[in-house]
C-alpha cells in the first residue's frame, strides 16, 4: 500500500466522518454528539487491548484476531483525528508538541 501522509489521513478521516453523520441522521434523526464519538473511541480502544492479548497468546479471541487488531488500530487513529477536529484541537500540532516535549524530557 502507498504511504499515507498525515494531512491526507486527516482529510480522508473527516470526509468519512461526514458520511457517518449522514447515516446517523437517516437512522436516528440526529448526528452523534462528541461524547458519543468519545465513547465509540473508548470501546474500540478496549477492543485493541483485548485483541492485543489475543495476538500475544493471552486471550482466546478467535482465528483472525490479527486482522481485527489491525482494523481496530486504524479505526482508533481515525477516531482520535475525528475527536480532535470536533473539539477544535489541531491533531498535527498537539502530536508535534507532545513528541518534542517527550524527546526533551528523555534527553533526545
Amino acid at each position: 500500500m502507498e504511504e499515507l501522509d498525515f494531512k491526507e489521513a486527516i482529510e480522508r478521516s473527516l470526509k468519512i466522518r461526514e458520511l457517518y453523520h449522514e447515516l446517523e441522521l437517516q437512522h436516528h434523526g440526529s448526528e452523534w454528539t462528541v461524547e458519543e464519538d468519545a465513547l465509540a473511541f473508548l470501546t474500540d480502544a478496549g477492543l485493541v487491548g483485548r485483541l492485543t492479548m489475543s495476538q500475544q497468546g493471552r486471550w482466546p479471541a478467535g482465528k483472525d484476531s490479527r486482522t481485527e487488531l489491525e482494523h481496530k488500530l486504524g479505526e482508533s487513529m481515525w477516531w482520535l483525528i475525528v475527536l480532535a477536529n470536533r473539539m477544535d484541537v489541531d491533531i498535527k500540532d498537539v502530536l508535534g508538541e507532545f513528541l518534542t516535549k517527550t524527546e526533551k524530557l528523555l534527553g533526545k
